[in-house]
């Protein structure tokens, strides 16, 4: 079959019609200014035409390329229109920004973090520390030398703050491989070989004594909402948000039922969390009842409820170093001292998930009475205690 019938010149100065420059590429023109360059194949018995770009933008040179292209793709038993489908696919799959593939990682995320993430604590590292290094980066493209020289520059300065990046970006090229994207999974593992280990030193929430927290107890005597809020996370040892978050209808009787999406450290777990109350906790939620506001026992001033910070504040404003989460291990090292509770009856007095999975379905309790025993005379310690 005659090829390169046409040239440049006689294409540019052809008016509309269908011109064929040989072996199956042909030029249609709408106009004497426009046209479209198409290539005739038969792949499995079927003719078709294959699209090669719009004419003068692909000139016929480059049209000719990319029709002998084609053609070498279908003489290999390929059909080339299905071939370019699946080149432009895999374009479209490397170009997943970063900072598109972690948004979309949040939401698939937001039903397992608390609030549904709103207070956007998962997300912050990456919005903060990753995304305005890397975020423009397709996800693809991300290797450990980009991870590195996006940390290091708090690696040892907020070592926790960039351990929970590094995290997040790992969670963030898991979710890219799910998607399809061809990512480097290990990518963050180097990055944290090359980062090393970070001089920053692990800090723990200051706590204190529990021969010094009846004194602080006793002085938290106003009848304020937030001196009720502190005395019960003292009394029960739960973290601050179940009880900042506390309802009047989730206790029945003498057990204050927490739901499971308000607890933190129970991986594994996804049921309620049931806390026995001692007469002093019950007193010091009768006290609360007249502060509740929307549902809360214990709202802010303005809308919602207390924060964390209102309960530190306080704590800082009296020269104290210890912090509010602090009293979780007051109590802890009160049990180990004072009381023969076994490890499973005091892990679970702060909420903690003990044991594995199995040892946990043969182990269908969460020793309330035990516990109940254990807080009364905790609370008797706060009371009485100088």
């Amino acid at each position: 079959m005659a090829t390169n019938r046409l040239n440049a010149r006689t294409a540019a100065a052809l008016d509309a019609g269908k011109y064929c420059d040989g072996a199956g590429l042909w030029l249609a023109k709408s106009d004497a200014k426009n046209g479209k360059w198409f290539l005739r194949v038969t792949v499995h018995g079927k003719r078709r035409e294959m699209g090669l770009g719009r004419w003068p933008d692909v000139s016929l040179s480059e049209a000719r390329t990319r029709a002998e292209a084609a053609r070498l793709e279908l003489r290999n038993g390929l059909d080339p229109i299905r071939e370019r489908q699946k080149r432009r696919l895999e374009a479209q799959r490397n170009l997943h920004l970063f900072r598109d593939v972690a948004k979309d990682a949040f939401q698939a995320r937001q039903a397992e973090l608390k609030g549904d993430g709103k207070a956007g604590r998962w997300f912050s590292p990456l919005e903060l520390h990753v995304l305005p290094r890397l975020g423009h980066i397709p996800v693809a493209e991300i290797n450990q030398l980009d991870i590195r020289d996006c940390l290091s520059p708090i690696w040892h300065s907020k070592g926790e703050t960039a351990k929970k990046a590094l995290a997040r970006i790992s969670i963030c090229l898991e979710h890219g491989a799910a998607l399809g994207l061809d990512v480097d999974m290990l990518a963050p593992r180097k990055a944290k070989a090359l980062l090393g280990k970070s001089r920053q030193p692990t800090k723990h929430i200051p706590s204190m004594h529990w021969k010094d927290v009846p004194k602080f107890y006793q002085s938290l005597d106003d009848g304020s909402v937030t001196h009720l809020a502190l005395r019960l996370l003292i009394l029960t040892g739960v973290r601050s948000m179940p009880v900042r978050f506390m309802q009047a209808d989730q206790v029945e009787g003498r057990v204050w039922t927490i739901p499971a999406d308000l607890m933190k450290g129970r991986k594994g777990s996804t049921t309620d969390f049931r806390v026995p109350l001692s007469d002093e906790a019950l007193s010091t939620i009768k006290q609360a009842l007249p502060h509740a506001r929307e549902g809360f026992l214990f709202p802010s001033v303005r809308k919602g409820v207390i924060s964390d910070a209102t309960m530190s504040r306080l704590m800082e404003r009296r020269g104290l170093e210890a912090r509010p989460h602090g009293f979780r291990s007051s109590l802890r090292v009160w049990l180990a001292e004072t009381t023969d509770a076994s490890h499973e009856v005091a892990e679970t007095m702060l909420g903690h998930v003990v044991g594995t999975s199995v040892e946990r379905a043969y182990r269908r309790t969460d020793f309330l009475e035990q516990r109940e025993a254990l807080l009364a005379r905790w609370a008797e310690h706060l009371i009485h205690s100088e």
